[in-house]
């Protein structure tokens, strides 16, 4: 045994230090290669670090809480000899390894080539070793299915993937930490969930889907008042980011602030005709859909809110890096889609699914929020009509998708019930002009009054 010390890693983002959350592990644990022992804030995102080393917890050198710079010792490890995986090179790949029984004699494996044996590697820390993987594992405790590609005789694809998925006694749910993670924040029961992975994990789209979405963004039951009179929360990581940012945004840019009230009835009959689509089978649809498609061909016809503002210059970008504002547990964020206007309905539906659970995961990565160029903020999720966005720092429009809900409509002189919603955006005056910007919100209305303009 030797002691051996982790240093804090370079995450991989540009940033310089990060706060310790939360540490997995206590001095005296035995603990193996690539197992979580702490979970990391960045400004930008929550990461999970497994160890490098196989051994005995000796002391933990940072408390929780504590921000400290890249570099830094956080853990002391009493490393088994021989058992430390490579420096680190891109903890942004890092994944996690679950234990599974070990394989029976019919089913053992052949021996590993020596070019495997090279010694145990930490997964996202270096070259690939003979490091035990789920789905080697997974086949072990499994031989009896058969594998993609096996002899003619075997079964269709579908039925060897569904003889994949069947529960295999004594081996437990396959989940990377990030989706544990995720289905505790959702409350769901893994032991409940379908997966739907290759090897039989369970991925982030079969979490998302068993859960009740609506619990996400409504309070079902009231806490109690805290026990303390006051509260004092430090202004850190990605909140003290948002504020810098906001400030930044409202003080800098002048803003000016447009509404208009939209009958959305064609729109949400059209969401409902694709979501029986065999086309869209499988991919959550819904008006945000047609509202991102709405921006996309709104600015093509209205290029400067689409712009950027410099001191020297006005930047007009003749693409569309498509950002969504996401309420996360952790505060705003607004990943963007890159290069959106060249996305079928399909791709662009895919797009803003993978971006929605990715973003309330918390595992957004710097480069998936930098280079937007307009903003949708989808303040109907949460019941609200309208509101006065702030632009998104580098931006000069940003526009507010309101609840849509049945009211009282005129239908040629006729009071109908509609499915109306409310369209408010705001936007940098120094580029934008009023004539634009009220061109811009009129064409964002026409496509949600009659989508079938988006066909011409």
């Amino acid at each position: 045994m030797t002691t051996s010390q982790f240093h804090l890693p370079d995450v991989g983002e540009g940033l310089t230090e990060a706060e310790i959350v939360s540490w997995k592990v206590a001095p005296g644990d035995s603990i193996e290669i690539n197992q979580v022992i702490v979970e990391i804030e960045t400004a930008k995102s929550l990461v999970e670090l497994p160890s490098p080393f196989a051994g005995v917890v000796e002391g933990l050198l940072v408390a929780e809480g504590t921000t400290v710079d890249v570099g830094t010792a956080i853990i002391t490890v009493d490393a088994t000899d021989g058992e430390e995986a490579p420096p680190a090179v891109a903890a942004t790949e890092i994944l996690g390894v679950i234990s599974l029984p070990e394989p029976t004699a019919e089913a053992a494996p052949a021996p590993a080539p020596e070019a495997e044996k090279s010694g145990a590697v930490l997964v996202g820390y270096g070259i690939k070793g003979h490091v035990a993987s789920r789905r080697t594992a997974r086949s072990r405790a499994a031989a009896v299915i058969p594998a993609i590609g096996e002899a003619p005789d075997a079964k269709a694809p579908a039925q060897r993937l569904a003889r994949i998925h069947q529960p295999i006694p004594g081996v437990p749910v396959i989940a990377k930490p990030p989706i544990r993670k995720l289905a505790k924040d959702l409350g769901v029961d893994l032991n409940e969930v379908t997966p739907t992975g290759l090897i039989g994990d369970i991925t982030r789209d079969d979490v998302i889907r068993h859960a009740d979405q609506a619990k996400v963004f409504h309070n079902i039951e009231t806490p109690q008042w805290a026990p303390v009179r006051e509260e004092r929360i430090p202004v850190k990581g990605m909140r003290k980011q948002i504020a810098k940012a906001m400030v930044a945004s409202a003080f800098t840019a002048p803003h000016v602030s447009l509404f208009v009230d939209v009958d959305a009835s064609r729109t949400m009959e059209y969401v409902k005709r694709l979501k029986t689509s065999a086309d869209f089978a499988g991919v959550k649809v819904s008006p945000l859909l047609i509202m991102a498609k709405a921006v996309i061909w709104a600015v093509q016809r209205n290029p400067m809110v689409n712009s950027a503002f410099t001191e020297k210059e006005i930047v007009v970008r003749n693409y569309v890096n498509l950002g969504i504002a996401a309420a996360t547990p952790r505060g705003l964020i607004v990943p963007n889609i890159k290069d959106a206007q060249d996305m079928s309905m399909r791709t662009l539906a895919e797009s803003l699914e993978q971006l929605t659970i990715t973003a309330r995961e918390g595992r957004t990565s710097p480069a998936e929020m930098a280079d937007g160029t307009i903003t949708i903020t989808n303040i109907g999720v949460f019941g609200m009509d309208t509101g006065t966005p702030i632009l998104n720092p580098g931006e000069v429009g940003i526009i507010a998708l309101g609840t849509i809900k049945q009211k009282p409509w005129v239908v040629d002189g006729e009071v109908r019930p509609r499915f109306v919603t409310t369209v408010g955006a705001s936007f940098d005056h120094r580029v934008v002009d009023g004539d634009v910007a009220s061109r811009f919100v009129a064409d964002v209305a026409s496509i949600l009054e009659e989508p079938a303009l988006l066909l011409d």
